[in-house]
């Protein structure tokens, strides 16, 4: 397939290999410097480099400040819209600035300074946001910690993080019930060796806190007296190199990885990526049905957005259930939003409850250009279902917590190139991806490698670890010299289209052969009764390791599940060959997810080989890895 005449991504990106630092210094001119960058990169400083070292700025100031002052006070920054707690707010850049800068200063009354690090533990409220870009005001580290995680949990990335001072709510709220944040803090905060001296928490009227005397705080009340006293923090500078942000991987052993984000490097790439990748405007409506408890959500909720003068929405919901299929149809209909950008898990989910789509005809979503997918491999079956459904292009993209943000998509602003179900279709300026074998020797086309991508990474990724640079190098820069290893495995094709195939680790071997998994979900998928799956590789004594597959059905199927796993193991027999070995297939009610909608195949591996497993922290409900057992067990595993 040939690439689309009108798109001007080949020279774009031939632009940035001629000259990286005239490329990344055109683009940096989006920005607003205190003192703009003269050097562009100094290749000596951290594990491999950092990007603008000589530039001073603040995220801030040109999240809110230069918008206020450049014309945009009145147009709404944040829209909030809560179907769990049946509230609907729209605040405008002048409100947000307001609010920021009064909260900024009720930071620093706390001492709160440049470089202390401040935790945030908050549900998906527009104050969640406003915490993080007050700690920007004033130079200070945000590091979020999705709202909900287990006391353990947060209490290592306390120990980790070393937080001055801890921003949180009184509640999260999910469909059908109440989360208190309270207890699960105060726990975290005894579990921990390093007590932050003060929490500031935000009241919700869906649960009250409890408070300790001396150490917690209301935050409206110190907000208004702040205003009613007239004070508003104004932006610190701080340099491009100065850290951002911490945001930890979801590891549930040892010392969390916390992936550092600098100021810098951050601003330029997301302000490319807004108009260059997403095809946005300033002033347009961008929806990222993430949480901001993640990468997706820190990105394209919280920073993407207002860097770019357009206005995002912070979604308090689920796609289906709050009340129905038909919410996201709802929120489109409702701002006029331009872009939806969520997981594929999202949309397995309304396709299984809403399989016509039935839902999507109360609404109008002619607004709506692009629907965007990442977090997880997006199958063929559910993308084409998407395309179908809404009309608009489905593209793909592929990124991780590490880079923040896309290293493979198809650039909309730059002109689609043609989109080929299976691949998040080309790296991005910045990115030298590459497909190599262990040796990190270059694999040819169609063949499967380890894939990586050459140093330097481009502006907006991690340039090291919280307080690890060891452990930076150890984790990414070391197996392959030269490379940062992304710990995915996939192939290139003849277009130089990337095939993700899944982690190096989902990569299983039967009996010599190494099979993707990703490639046999992609044909349990294809099957009309299936609505979601997961393909993982099971401990085998004859050919080292089987593969086993498990399906969720959809709504309204009348064919016996027995039925659908015979013909199951024969559409694998069928399209990928006896080579795969796959024999067993199994029918579950529901798949075990991270919050964030990721499948959680390492630990249905480590069950399925009877390996010891924990519940892992990031688990949306816990009770699933049992219904997973006992089917196992059903099939004699």
């Amino acid at each position: 397939m040939s690439a689309d005449r009108q798109s001007t991504y080949h020279q774009v990106y031939a632009a940035w290999q001629k000259d990286p630092s005239g490329f990344w210094g055109e683009a940096a001119k989006a920005i607003d410097w205190i003192e703009a960058p003269k050097k562009i990169f100094d290749e000596t400083q951290g594990p491999y480099g950092r990007w603008f070292p000589d530039a001073v700025c603040n995220t801030c100031y040109n999240l809110l400040d230069r918008h206020v002052a450049n014309g945009r006070a009145d147009q709404d920054a944040i829209i909030y819209d809560s179907p769990v707690a049946n509230t609907k707010r729209k605040l405008t850049y002048a409100q947000v600035l307001d609010e920021v800068s009064a909260l900024a200063a009720v930071l620093q009354d706390f001492g709160v300074e440049k470089g202390d690090r401040v935790v945030v533990y908050m549900p998906m409220i527009p104050e969640a946001l406003m915490a993080m870009y007050a700690c920007a005001r004033i130079g200070a580290i945000h590091s979020v910690v999705f709202g909900g995680f287990a006391a353990k949990e947060l209490a290592t990335r306390i120990d980790d993080a070393k937080p001055k001072l801890i921003l949180t709510a009184s509640c999260g709220i999910e469909p059908g019930r109440v989360v208190p944040y309270k207890p699960l803090l105060d726990t975290a905060i005894e579990l921990s060796e390093s007590k932050p001296a003060n929490v500031v928490i935000f009241a919700r009227e869906q649960a009250q806190a409890k408070m300790i005397e001396g150490r917690d705080h209301d935050w409206t009340t110190l907000v208004d007296a702040a205003k009613a006293a007239g004070r508003r923090a104004p932006c610190v500078p701080v340099k491009a190199t100065d850290p951002l942000y911490i945001l930890y991987t979801s590891g549930t052993t040892g010392i969390p990885k916390g992936v550092v984000r600098d100021n810098g490097g951050h601003m330029v790439a997301l302000t490319w990526t807004m108009k260059n990748l997403y095809g946005i405007e300033p002033g347009e409506v961008f929806w990222s049905a993430s949480d901001v408890g993640w990468v997706v959500g820190h990105s394209y909720i919280v920073y993407g957005p207002l860097l770019h003068g357009a206005t995002t929405i912070v979604y308090e919901g689920k796609p289906i259930g709050t009340p129905d299929a038909g919410a996201f149809w709802r929120v489109i209909e409702e701002y006029g939003a331009v872009a939806l950008f969520t997981a594929p898990t999202a949309f397995r989910a309304i396709r299984k409850e809403d399989p016509e789509a039935t839902f999507l005809k109360k609404y109008s979503t002619k607004t709506l250009r692009t629907l965007f997918l990442a977090g997880e491999r997006a199958d063929p079956d559910t993308v084409a279902w998407a395309e179908k459904v809404l009309g608009v292009p489905v593209v793909d993209h592929w990124w991780q917590t590490e880079t923040g943000w896309g290293i493979v998509g198809n650039p909309v602003g730059l002109g689609l190139l043609p989109i080929k179900h299976g691949s998040p279709t080309v790296p991005m300026p910045g990115y030298d991806v590459q497909i190599v074998d262990e040796a990190a020797k270059p694999v040819p086309d169609g063949q499967m490698g380890s894939i990586v991508i050459k140093l330097p990474l481009p502006p907006g990724c991690l340039p090291t670890l919280w307080q690890q640079d060891g452990r930076m190098r150890e984790s990414y820069l070391d197996d392959f010299p030269g490379y940062y290893k992304t710990a995915d495995a996939g192939f290139k094709d003849e277009d130089g289209y990337l095939f993700i195939m899944g982690r190096t680790d989902d990569i299983i071997n039967v009996a010599g052969h190494r099979l993707s998994t990703g490639g046999m979900e992609e044909v349990l998928a294809s099957h009309p009764a299936v609505a979601e799956c997961a393909v993982i590789g099971i401990k085998d004594a004859l050919k080292g390791e089987q593969p086993c597959g498990f399906v969720v059905l959809k709504s309204g199927v009348t064919q016996s599940p027995l039925q659908i796993e015979k013909e199951i193991v024969q559409l694998v027999r069928d399209k990928i060959g006896p080579v795969a070995a796959f024999k067993i297939a199994i029918t579950v009610n529901r798949l075990p997810k991270t919050r964030s909608g990721k499948i959680l195949r390492g630990t249905m591996k480590k069950i399925a080989d009877g390996d010891e497993w924990s519940t892992p922290a990031t688990i949306d409900d816990p009770a699933i890895l049992d219904e997973i057992a006992a089917a196992l067990g059903s099939k004699g595993i």
